[in-house]
């Protein structure tokens, strides 16, 4: 079969477009043709190797799979071949706790068939598209995760979003503006903020040009004169993660679900208890957040932001697309015609 796939950690150039072997569904597994996949910051970071996670080699990137049944390996339940399926990428061992995720600890979605457990696939309700679909397990889900399972957003109240343009980001400004919320959204250019007010957002600005906490002494008045926002959502720490905390209304929530442009950054004790904010981490999803994200598109609620599709082929251009920040949304990979 075609893949993408790379033999060594490293850039754009460690990435093969190729043949590779097939993979044959082991017992409990199905073999599913790839129909849709969607690319995220998790094939750069797979790409360049992370500390702590072992790839197998050859490895082939892509956490958001769309497919169709082609075979199951054992006893098919109420699953039928040729039935399309959105993949849950992630999976824990009941027994051994062994966490596994497709496209970084085994081969992904950039392929033209992929393996994955039964018990891991998911039905695709009519009329959602393998492209909608493929667009949700780790953006949508993780965006519906972070804000309403676990950060509690609630209509009427402002939020903050920044990195605001891309995967997660417009899923968060969708998500944001479905549950009612007044949506500030900050962006890299003064193009992506226009195009997130075309999207929905109430106000977008380029944090580029001015700093977070800057604009939000500007736009809203300091700390102890009712300034800030009830939510903001960071998943870049770096430089911003300092600026975030300066952000947050008194009693407000700062909500991370990922540090894409630093890990470690410089955290200021005193706004934290000063302004007696919650700052709530969230990492992934869990099934039911998935199907609530297919459930509200098929409902016309909530339609992902695709900026271009590709063919496998060149799928590699799309990785570097996200690596230089130069995506506006998904960018959704389909097979070679």
């Amino acid at each position: 079969m075609k893949a993408l796939y790379f033999e060594q950690h490293g850039d754009i150039d460690a990435l093969k477009y190729g043949d590779i072997e097939t993979p044959v569904p082991a017992p409990g597994w199905a073999l599913l043709r790839m129909k849709a996949a969607s690319l995220n910051y998790l094939d750069v970071f797979t790409l360049r190797g992370m500390p702590g996670i072992k790839v197998p080699f050859p490895m082939i990137t892509g956490g958001d799979c769309a497919a169709e049944i082609v075979e199951i390996n054992g006893d098919a339940c109420d699953w039928a071949v040729g039935q399309r399926v959105l993949v849950n990428p992630a999976h824990i061992d009941d027994k051994s706790g062994h966490f596994e995720m497709m496209g970084e600890t085994r081969p992904g979605a950039l392929a033209e068939y992929v393996t994955a457990r039964v018990e891991q696939l998911i039905p695709i309700p009519d009329g959602v598209s393998d492209a909608q679909a493929a667009s949700l397990p780790v953006a949508y889900a993780t965006a519906y995760r972070m804000l309403v399972t676990r950060g509690r957003a609630a209509a009427g109240e402002s939020i903050l979003i920044l990195g605001a343009s891309g995967g997660v980001g417009t899923a968060c400004v969708l998500i944001a503006k479905m549950l009612g919320m007044t949506v500030t959204a900050a962006a890299g250019s003064e193009d992506k903020c226009k195009r997130l007010i075309e999207l929905g957002a109430d106000e977008a600005y380029d944090y580029s040009a001015e700093p977070v906490d800057a604009y939000t002494r500007r736009t809203t008045g300091s700390l102890f004169r009712g300034g800030g926002f009830d939510v903001v959502v960071n998943f870049t720490g770096g430089e911003t993660w300092p600026q975030s905390l300066r952000s947050v209304k008194r009693g407000g929530r700062l909500l991370t679900c990922g540090a894409t442009a630093g890990f470690d950054p410089k955290t200021d004790l005193r706004f934290i208890f000063m302004s007696e904010m919650d700052i709530l981490g969230s990492t992934g999803f869990t099934e039911e957040e998935i199907v609530a994200c297919l459930d509200l598109v098929a409902e016309g609620k909530l339609d992902p932001v695709i900026d271009k599709t590709l063919p496998l082929s060149r799928a590699a251009k799309g990785v570097a697309m996200l690596r230089d920040r130069k995506v506006f949304g998904k960018v959704i990979v389909a097979p070679d015609a």
